[in-house]
């Protein structure tokens, strides 16, 4: 019962969400044009629920050829992101195009954030992690965002694939709002 109750909570927020949200991406799409040259979204391929691959969408933060530049991680002070992605990035919202992965099923507004394959063992593929969706959103979110090591990450999101709930996600997605509004672990 609770998974068709997140999905169909899924489905309508994240409606809901993209339909208010429609001036906001265009004004960002507009800044994102005027800042660099390139496209408006960024696609990439992630790891989704049973390990399986889905591409993530989000509005681009880095100048177009930045794979060519450096490497796959960013630090703090990275000269491949944009001036606007900077200010995407410490506002989060360069993730409001995951609205769209939340719509197609490929994510949840509460889960695990999805990472690349590249960070993750084989044994970490095949832990709890992998039983629930990625979520724009998710327990090491609340918890230190980036601030927080690889480890630290795995250990919350096995705890929240260990006690999912509908409680645990309306806590989550609340403090959320918090943490994103005050910049709370963000580099």
């Amino acid at each position: 019962m609770y998974k068709y109750f997140k999905r169909a909570m899924d489905i309508i927020i994240s409606l809901v969400a993209v339909v208010l949200l429609i001036p906001v991406f265009i004004l960002i799409a507009i800044a994102i044009k005027m800042d660099s040259k390139g496209r408006i979204i960024f696609k990439q391929e992630r790891v989704g629920q049973k390990a399986k691959k889905f591409y993530i969408y989000k509005f681009r933060t880095m100048v177009s050829n930045a794979s060519q530049i450096g490497p796959s991680s960013t630090a703090e002070n990275d000269v491949r992101i944009t001036r606007i992605g900077r200010f995407l990035r410490k506002t989060s919202l360069d993730e409001l195009p995951q609205l769209w992965n939340v719509l197609l099923g490929d994510m949840s507004l509460v889960g695990y954030r999805p990472g690349v394959r590249e960070n993750y063992s084989e044994e970490d593929l095949q832990s709890e992690i992998f039983l629930v969706k990625p979520g724009l959103t998710g327990a090491a979110q609340i918890n230190g965002r980036s601030s927080l090591s690889l480890e630290e990450k795995r250990n919350y999101e096995k705890e929240y694939a260990r006690n999912i709930s509908f409680l645990t996600d309306i806590k989550i997605f609340f403090k959320t709002i918090k943490v994103v509004v005050f910049r709370e672990g963000v580099n």
